[in-house]
């Protein structure tokens, strides 16, 4: 399906012989941006202590973590294969799947970051009690390095991919919701809104109510930890998923007819990313058998990332479709 993403042969983009200067700065900013996280990770591999105080639950399981890191070094190592791929002329040749594949989780783990981060450093500045009052498992400074890397990250790696979408796929998204032709595929399209839609009730519920300070279903260690930080997320996740199921509904039924079709197309993109990957990050992270039974995630936490997860992988499939009969149709009336 991924292959009706490539651009119309009669309108097919050229790169040219090397990316502009604006470009080449920012897969520069992206690459080094990388540096420092890549640097913790390696370090840590080898034996490392930097930015783990004594006590930390990262010193207890040295194989796992050492896989762990392993894992999280290639998934920041994708940063600058992407940033390569999207400057130079070979990236316009490549299947849509191998660049959407890493990208729509890249997208999804760095969003929350990145609005999270800055928000969090406000409400620390407000608040006196902003959560994580438990053991650290870091040193504090390793947050600040760590996510602002990931923040400078995003917004290159963003603005790379926003100018590579357009130039190559930019047909698929141009005009008005009103202006869409009614779908082949409208009741499956309808169907899968749907249920993601009742699918989301779920996690929603239980983000808006742990937001507001409600523990039900939490475990005794998330408890002891809750603060202004842990209700700051949970509105950002809750956040996430609703532009999930907006974008999912505004692209299904045809509604919000006064829009541009990129606004339901990045709200589902971004949205089932967040919602998707973040809720498989917290359901692998509850995964590794935890010696503290306080801070073991209870069945119903578990159950909330798994459906959040799944809410995610719907949209996301939903996008994909559009995307897939959009641009067929584009092929068969191509712009003169």
């Amino acid at each position: 399906m991924t292959h009706l993403l490539l651009p119309d042969p009669v309108t097919r983009p050229r790169f040219p012989g090397s990316p502009s200067r604006p470009r080449r700065l920012l897969r520069s900013v992206a690459v080094v941006a990388c540096l420092p996280y890549l640097c913790l990770k390696v370090a840590w591999i080898a034996g490392s202590h930097l930015g783990i105080p004594q006590g930390s639950p990262l010193l207890t399981h040295r194989t796992t973590m050492a896989v762990a890191n392993g894992i999280t070094v290639l998934m920041d190592g994708t940063v600058i294969v992407l940033s390569l791929l999207l400057t130079r002329p070979w990236g316009l040749r490549v299947p849509a799947w191998t660049l959407a594949v890493p990208m729509w989780p890249a997208t999804g783990l760095l969003a929350p970051i990145m609005t999270g981060f800055p928000l969090q450093l406000v409400v620390r500045a407000f608040d006196d009690n902003p959560g994580g009052g438990g053991k650290p498992f870091l040193d504090a400074w390793v947050f600040g390095v760590v996510y602002s890397g990931f923040i400078v990250q995003g917004l290159a790696l963003g603005t790379l991919f926003g100018l590579y979408a357009r130039d190559r796929w930019g047909r698929l998204w141009r005009g008005w919701v009103c202006e869409l032709p009614a779908s082949v595929t409208g009741a499956t399209q309808r169907a899968t809104a749907v249920a993601a839609a009742v699918l989301a009730l779920w996690p929603a519920t239980l983000r808006l109510l742990w937001s507001c300070g409600a523990t039900t279903g939490l475990s005794r260690g998330r408890i002891a930890d809750r603060g202004a930080d842990s209700s700051l997320m949970e509105v950002l996740h809750l956040g996430f998923l609703i532009a999930c199921v907006t974008g999912a509904w505004l692209l299904a039924f045809r509604r919000g007819r006064a829009l541009r079709v990129a606004v339901p197309l990045a709200l589902a993109w971004v949205g089932s990313g967040a919602a998707a990957c973040w809720g498989a990050w917290m359901l692998l992270a509850s995964l590794p058998g935890v010696e503290d039974t306080a801070s073991r995630p209870t069945p119903m936490m578990s159950l909330t990332y798994a459906v959040q997860m799944i809410v995610g992988i719907l949209v996301a499939a939903l996008g994909a479709h559009f995307l897939a009969e959009r641009s067929a149709a584009v092929g068969r009336h191509p712009s003169p």
